[in-house]
């Protein structure tokens, strides 16, 4: 799939992950993660930053999106 899905924070819980966790995660990678919330952000952007957690995200939110509605 080539498509750059937005990533938002549902797709973090969804992964299993912390909000708290997610939010020290975003400072460390020198992301804005009041924008993340407000918006989301392209998978792209997560996966650019190689962390095994984001790609984890990357691929709830894919899974996410190609679910028929």
């Amino acid at each position: 799939m080539n498509e750059d899905v937005t990533v938002t924070i549902a797709h973090v819980r969804a992964a299993g992950l912390c909000v708290p966790g997610a939010r020290t995660w975003f400072a460390r990678q020198g992301l804005d993660f009041r924008a993340f919330l407000a918006q989301g952000l392209p998978a792209s952007v997560l996966l650019a930053t190689g962390d095994a957690m984001a790609a984890r995200v990357v691929e709830v939110a894919r899974r996410a999106h190609e679910e028929p509605r």
